[in-house]
């Protein structure tokens, strides 16, 4: 990378912590950002899996939607049921686009009967906020947070662990969240996760960021956990990276993203579509069999890991698709990967090649998780 380039990368309110720690940085979504520790990928993995892993996630966008119609005007953009989302409620969205295909996915919080609070992906919330702000700006108020920090606290020691500092968290459920002060400072903290453990989210005012995160890390569960093992944890729950296993070009029904579509949104619910792209999505949703590609998991029946834009052909030798994300598990212990394939080659158990190094592995289709997820429901 030329220096130009690397001056131009943005930085989080805890980059003088993340050198201090010896972090390797590297550039993401325009950032500079932690993708490992001393320790090593392996070791955060793992330790995330055991105890309690802190990832500075700050590079993603945080934004507010206000008004009366906040939740009306955000449905609009989504097949997803907003409106019915109770106050103090977390659930999953995707914005799309005219095509039905992907924008971002992304998560948002009933803070009260009028206002959102909403999470967009790093690489694409400039885009979001000026889409957001095109399509429904009229409707409600929409306030970016660029002067806020977020931290993901994840993995089975994380209550307890932020319980000693915050009483009442470990009362939180899986997708709902509150306002705590943690050490002094003014945290809004959601009770979900991209790694399939338990975990935590906690969004606070930059300036507070690095005091918290120094606090967070002196309890003894805690680690800190580069972008590398948030890649390979996110992969073994079988949850998509926008960019790689999600875009423009992939519909929900495509992704098998059905679940995240409410059946009030879908063909006779009580609000039926209305959201961009929907005659091509409730289409597909309505009729299976009509989809070209869907998106698999796949375990590598040799150990060699198969890693994404890797070919995928049928056990005949014709191209059937593409892998998007693959490794080797750290915890699974085998090589894995998220792919789109021909419809006709997507059920479960299904044998199919990958080309590596102009070798054949290989691979067969297999329900995600890779590995259980340990999310706290109560």
């Amino acid at each position: 990378m030329s220096a130009p380039a690397a001056a131009a990368l943005l930085t989080t309110p805890l980059n003088a912590l993340h050198i201090e720690l010896g972090a390797r940085m590297v550039p993401f979504a325009g950032y500079s950002m932690p993708v490992q520790y001393p320790a090593g990928l392996m070791a955060e993995h793992l330790h995330t899996r055991q105890a309690a892993g802190l990832f500075d996630v700050s590079h993603m966008g945080q934004l507010r939607l206000v008004g009366p119609d906040a939740a009306a005007a955000f449905e609009s953009l989504m097949p997803v049921d907003v409106i019915d989302l109770p106050v103090g409620k977390q659930r999953y969205g995707l914005l799309l686009n005219d095509e039905g295909g992907i924008i971002d996915d992304l998560m948002f919080f009933r803070v009260a009967q009028d206002e959102l609070f909403v999470i967009v992906n790093g690489a694409c919330k400039v885009g979001d906020i000026a889409h957001i702000q095109a399509r429904i700006g009229q409707r409600c108020q929409v306030i970016p947070l660029p002067d806020h920090a977020l931290l993901a606290l994840q993995g089975p020691q994380a209550a307890t662990a932020l319980a000693r500092l915050a009483p009442g968290v470990e009362k939180l459920v899986f997708m709902t969240g509150g306002n705590f002060q943690i050490a002094g400072c003014d945290c809004f903290v959601t009770r979900s996760g991209y790694t399939g453990e338990d975990g935590f989210e906690i969004s606070v005012p930059a300036a507070q960021a690095e005091s918290l995160a120094r606090t967070l890390l002196a309890q003894p569960e805690v680690k800190p956990i580069g972008l590398g093992a948030r890649n390979s944890l996110r992969l073994e729950a079988g949850l998509c990276l926008y960019g790689n296993d999600i875009d423009t070009t992939t519909t929900p029904v495509e992704a098998a993203l059905n679940w995240a579509m409410q059946k009030v949104r879908r063909t006779g619910g009580a609000r039926a579509g209305g959201f961009p792209g929907a005659d091509k999505v409730l289409a597909q949703l309505d009729n299976p069999a009509s989809l070209a590609r869907k998106r698999v998991g796949l375990v590598a029946l040799e150990r060699v890991p198969v890693r994404e834009h890797t070919e995928l052909q049928s056990e005949g030798g014709q191209k059937i698709g593409e892998v998007t994300s693959g490794l080797l598990g750290p915890s699974f212990d085998k090589p894995i990967a998220l792919a789109y394939v021909d419809a006709q080659h997507a059920a479960i158990g299904t044998r199919v090649n990958a080309i590596v190094r102009g070798k054949a592995v290989p691979m067969e289709v297999c329900a995600t998780p890779f590995v259980p997820t340990r999310y706290y429901r109560g």
